[in-house]
Protein backbone atom coordinates (compact mmCIF):
# COMPACT_ATOMS: atom_id res chain seq x y z
CA UNK A 1 0.00 0.00 0.00
CA UNK A 2 2.98 2.15 1.16
CA UNK A 3 6.08 3.26 -1.55
CA UNK A 4 9.20 2.66 0.29
CA UNK A 5 11.46 5.00 2.31
CA UNK A 6 14.08 4.63 -0.40
CA UNK A 7 11.48 5.82 -3.41
CA UNK A 8 10.60 8.86 -0.63
CA UNK A 9 13.79 10.00 -0.59
CA UNK A 10 14.59 9.99 -3.74
CA UNK A 11 11.77 13.32 -4.46
CA UNK A 12 12.61 14.80 -1.16
CA UNK A 13 12.17 18.26 -2.58
CA UNK A 14 9.22 18.32 -0.04
CA UNK A 15 11.25 17.56 2.61
CA UNK A 16 13.35 20.62 2.60
CA UNK A 17 10.52 22.25 4.58
CA UNK A 18 10.66 19.55 7.63
CA UNK A 19 14.03 20.80 8.19
CA UNK A 20 14.64 22.42 11.64
CA UNK A 21 16.11 26.07 11.77
CA UNK A 22 16.07 28.48 13.60
CA UNK A 23 12.56 29.96 12.01
CA UNK A 24 9.40 28.59 11.64
CA UNK A 25 8.37 30.15 8.23
CA UNK A 26 5.21 31.31 7.72
CA UNK A 27 3.75 30.33 11.30
CA UNK A 28 3.19 26.86 10.00
CA UNK A 29 4.18 23.52 10.21
CA UNK A 30 6.64 22.36 8.18
CA UNK A 31 5.70 19.08 6.71
CA UNK A 32 2.11 20.86 5.84
CA UNK A 33 3.69 24.17 4.64
CA UNK A 34 5.38 21.67 1.82
CA UNK A 35 2.18 20.59 0.61
CA UNK A 36 1.23 21.55 -2.97
CA UNK A 37 -2.11 23.19 -3.32
CA UNK A 38 -4.25 20.42 -4.69
CA UNK A 39 -2.94 17.85 -1.82
CA UNK A 40 -3.37 20.33 0.71
CA UNK A 41 -6.99 21.52 0.09
CA UNK A 42 -7.58 17.28 0.69
CA UNK A 43 -5.14 17.39 3.98
CA UNK A 44 -7.26 21.11 4.94
CA UNK A 45 -10.72 19.75 5.83
CA UNK A 46 -8.77 17.40 8.67
CA UNK A 47 -6.88 19.88 10.53
CA UNK A 48 -7.99 21.16 13.90
CA UNK A 49 -5.89 24.25 15.47
CA UNK A 50 -5.34 23.73 18.99
CA UNK A 51 -2.78 25.29 21.66
CA UNK A 52 -1.40 22.91 23.91
CA UNK A 53 -0.03 24.04 26.85
CA UNK A 54 3.43 22.50 28.91
CA UNK A 55 2.86 19.43 30.74
CA UNK A 56 -0.59 18.07 28.76
CA UNK A 57 0.17 14.84 27.94
CA UNK A 58 -1.44 13.44 24.49
CA UNK A 59 -0.58 9.76 24.62
CA UNK A 60 0.36 7.09 26.22
CA UNK A 61 2.37 4.10 26.35
CA UNK A 62 -0.11 1.14 24.41
CA UNK A 63 -3.29 3.46 24.07
CA UNK A 64 -4.91 3.70 21.02
CA UNK A 65 -3.82 7.26 19.12
CA UNK A 66 -7.07 9.02 18.48
CA UNK A 67 -4.89 11.61 17.55
CA UNK A 68 -1.53 12.82 15.36
CA UNK A 69 -0.13 16.15 16.19
CA UNK A 70 1.71 18.32 13.73
CA UNK A 71 3.50 20.97 16.16
CA UNK A 72 3.53 24.75 14.42
CA UNK A 73 4.95 26.61 17.34
CA UNK A 74 4.90 24.02 20.42
CA UNK A 75 7.50 21.18 21.31
CA UNK A 76 6.73 17.72 22.11
CA UNK A 77 8.97 15.59 23.57
CA UNK A 78 8.50 11.35 22.74
CA UNK A 79 9.37 9.56 26.43
CA UNK A 80 9.83 6.05 27.30
CA UNK A 81 8.24 4.73 30.48
CA UNK A 82 9.63 2.42 32.61
CA UNK A 83 8.05 -0.36 35.15
CA UNK A 84 8.54 1.88 38.46
CA UNK A 85 6.98 4.93 36.25
CA UNK A 86 10.34 6.60 35.67
CA UNK A 87 10.81 8.57 31.88
CA UNK A 88 13.34 9.11 29.60
CA UNK A 89 13.42 11.46 26.72
CA UNK A 90 14.23 9.78 23.71
CA UNK A 91 13.42 12.73 21.18
CA UNK A 92 11.98 15.86 20.60
CA UNK A 93 9.52 17.34 17.87
CA UNK A 94 8.93 20.72 16.78
CA UNK A 95 7.48 22.66 13.62
CA UNK A 96 10.06 19.96 11.28
CA UNK A 97 7.60 16.89 12.21
CA UNK A 98 4.36 14.99 13.60
CA UNK A 99 3.77 13.06 16.31
CA UNK A 100 2.00 10.08 15.92
CA UNK A 101 4.02 8.28 12.87
CA UNK A 102 2.78 4.50 14.07
CA UNK A 103 -0.22 5.36 12.61
CA UNK A 104 2.20 6.04 9.24
CA UNK A 105 3.40 2.71 9.38
CA UNK A 106 -0.13 0.97 10.02
CA UNK A 107 -0.29 0.63 13.46
CA UNK A 108 -2.41 2.47 15.67
CA UNK A 109 -1.35 2.24 19.45
CA UNK A 110 2.34 3.76 20.36
CA UNK A 111 5.24 2.32 22.90
CA UNK A 112 6.19 5.79 23.78
CA UNK A 113 4.58 8.96 26.19
CA UNK A 114 4.07 11.91 24.43
CA UNK A 115 4.52 15.41 26.85
CA UNK A 116 4.12 18.65 25.44
CA UNK A 117 7.52 20.49 26.80
CA UNK A 118 7.15 23.75 25.27
CA UNK A 119 3.63 25.77 25.25
CA UNK A 120 1.98 26.28 21.33
CA UNK A 121 -0.18 25.95 18.66
CA UNK A 122 -0.67 22.77 16.41
CA UNK A 123 -2.69 21.01 14.10
CA UNK A 124 -4.37 18.06 15.37
CA UNK A 125 -5.82 15.22 12.70
CA UNK A 126 -7.83 12.64 13.86
CA UNK A 127 -5.38 9.17 13.73
CA UNK A 128 -8.22 7.39 11.73
CA UNK A 129 -8.38 10.29 9.00
CA UNK A 130 -4.59 9.98 8.15
CA UNK A 131 -4.60 6.52 6.22
CA UNK A 132 -7.27 7.55 3.54
CA UNK A 133 -4.72 10.64 2.72
CA UNK A 134 -1.81 8.98 2.43
CA UNK A 135 -2.69 5.21 1.13
CA UNK A 136 -1.51 6.08 -2.74
CA UNK A 137 0.96 8.14 -1.86
CA UNK A 138 2.01 11.59 -2.84
CA UNK A 139 4.06 14.95 -0.94
CA UNK A 140 2.18 14.17 2.32
CA UNK A 141 2.96 10.44 2.30
CA UNK A 142 6.41 10.97 1.14
CA UNK A 143 7.42 13.80 3.33
CA UNK A 144 6.50 11.73 6.42
CA UNK A 145 8.45 8.65 5.45
CA UNK A 146 11.36 11.02 5.40
CA UNK A 147 10.69 12.06 8.39
CA UNK A 148 10.10 8.91 10.22
CA UNK A 149 14.13 8.22 8.94
CA UNK A 150 14.95 11.55 10.55
CA UNK A 151 13.08 10.78 13.82
CA UNK A 152 14.46 7.16 14.01
CA UNK A 153 18.33 8.45 13.34
CA UNK A 154 17.59 11.02 16.23
CA UNK A 155 15.93 8.28 18.99
CA UNK A 156 19.36 6.20 17.74
CA UNK A 157 21.60 8.59 18.97
CA UNK A 158 19.99 10.08 21.99
CA UNK A 159 19.96 6.01 23.48
CA UNK A 160 23.98 6.19 22.32
CA UNK A 161 24.43 9.39 23.88
CA UNK A 162 22.72 8.36 27.35
CA UNK A 163 24.93 6.20 27.52
CA UNK A 164 28.56 7.37 26.36
CA UNK A 165 28.86 11.07 27.07
CA UNK A 166 28.89 13.38 30.59
CA UNK A 167 25.75 15.21 31.77
CA UNK A 168 26.84 18.52 30.50
CA UNK A 169 27.61 17.46 27.41
CA UNK A 170 23.76 15.97 26.93
CA UNK A 171 22.18 18.48 28.61
CA UNK A 172 24.37 20.75 25.78
CA UNK A 173 22.79 19.05 23.19
CA UNK A 174 19.19 18.82 24.80
CA UNK A 175 19.92 22.67 24.95
CA UNK A 176 20.79 22.95 21.10
CA UNK A 177 17.23 20.81 20.03
CA UNK A 178 15.43 22.73 21.85
CA UNK A 179 16.63 26.07 20.46
CA UNK A 180 16.44 24.80 17.08
CA UNK A 181 12.90 24.25 17.56
CA UNK A 182 11.26 27.08 19.30
CA UNK A 183 13.52 29.50 17.32
CA UNK A 184 14.18 31.94 20.37
CA UNK A 185 17.06 32.73 22.73
CA UNK A 186 14.62 32.08 26.41
CA UNK A 187 12.62 29.34 27.52
CA UNK A 188 11.36 28.27 30.49
CA UNK A 189 12.98 24.82 31.79
CA UNK A 190 12.79 23.89 35.34
CA UNK A 191 15.50 21.55 37.42
CA UNK A 192 12.71 18.77 37.92
CA UNK A 193 11.93 18.90 34.51
CA UNK A 194 15.06 19.28 32.43
CA UNK A 195 15.84 15.99 35.28
CA UNK A 196 13.09 13.98 33.92
CA UNK A 197 13.79 14.46 30.13
CA UNK A 198 17.74 13.64 31.35
CA UNK A 199 17.00 10.58 33.17
CA UNK A 200 18.88 11.93 35.90
CA UNK A 201 18.44 13.01 39.71
CA UNK A 202 17.84 17.49 40.09
CA UNK A 203 21.21 17.90 41.83
CA UNK A 204 22.95 16.65 38.50
CA UNK A 205 21.07 18.82 36.16
CA UNK A 206 22.23 21.63 38.98
CA UNK A 207 25.78 20.52 38.48
CA UNK A 208 25.15 20.30 34.58
CA UNK A 209 23.93 23.48 34.04
CA UNK A 210 26.10 25.09 36.38
CA UNK A 211 29.09 23.98 34.47
CA UNK A 212 27.64 25.23 31.41
CA UNK A 213 26.62 28.63 33.39
CA UNK A 214 30.42 28.82 34.15
CA UNK A 215 31.55 28.68 30.46
CA UNK A 216 29.54 31.99 29.52
CA UNK A 217 27.31 29.77 27.26
CA UNK A 218 24.12 30.07 28.63
CA UNK A 219 22.33 31.69 31.52
CA UNK A 220 19.97 29.89 34.31
CA UNK A 221 17.73 31.76 36.93
CA UNK A 222 14.66 30.89 38.40
CA UNK A 223 14.14 27.78 35.96
CA UNK A 224 14.45 30.46 32.87
CA UNK A 225 17.47 29.61 30.49
CA UNK A 226 18.96 31.77 28.04
CA UNK A 227 21.21 30.57 25.09
CA UNK A 228 24.29 33.39 25.23
CA UNK A 229 26.54 31.69 22.97
CA UNK A 230 25.25 29.21 20.82
CA UNK A 231 28.54 28.37 19.18
CA UNK A 232 29.86 27.70 22.76
CA UNK A 233 27.09 25.38 23.38
CA UNK A 234 28.24 23.26 20.27
CA UNK A 235 31.16 23.12 21.28
CA UNK A 236 30.40 22.21 24.63
CA UNK A 237 27.83 19.35 23.11
CA UNK A 238 28.54 16.14 22.26
CA UNK A 239 28.88 14.46 18.45
CA UNK A 240 25.37 13.63 19.02
CA UNK A 241 23.81 16.82 18.13
CA UNK A 242 26.04 17.64 15.02
CA UNK A 243 25.44 13.70 14.03
CA UNK A 244 21.42 14.36 13.69
CA UNK A 245 21.61 17.56 12.53
CA UNK A 246 23.78 16.62 9.65
CA UNK A 247 21.18 13.63 8.39
CA UNK A 248 18.51 16.50 8.42
CA UNK A 249 20.76 18.97 6.17
CA UNK A 250 21.90 16.19 3.75
CA UNK A 251 17.94 15.03 3.32
CA UNK A 252 17.80 18.94 2.34
CA UNK A 253 20.15 19.21 0.22
CA UNK A 254 20.38 16.10 -1.72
Amino acid sequence: MYVSSRQAMSNNSSFKQAIPNNSNRRGENRIIAGLPPGEYEAVAPHLENVSLRRGTILQMPEQKIAYVYFPITCMLSLLATLEGGETVETGVVGSEGMVGISIVLGVDASTNEVLVQADGDAHRMKAKALGPLIKNGGVLHDSLLLYIHTIFVQISQTAACNRAHSLSERLARWLLLTHDRLGRDEFDLTHEFLARMLGTRRAGVSVAASTLRDAGVIGYTRGRVTVLDRKGLESASCECYRIVKAEYDRLATT
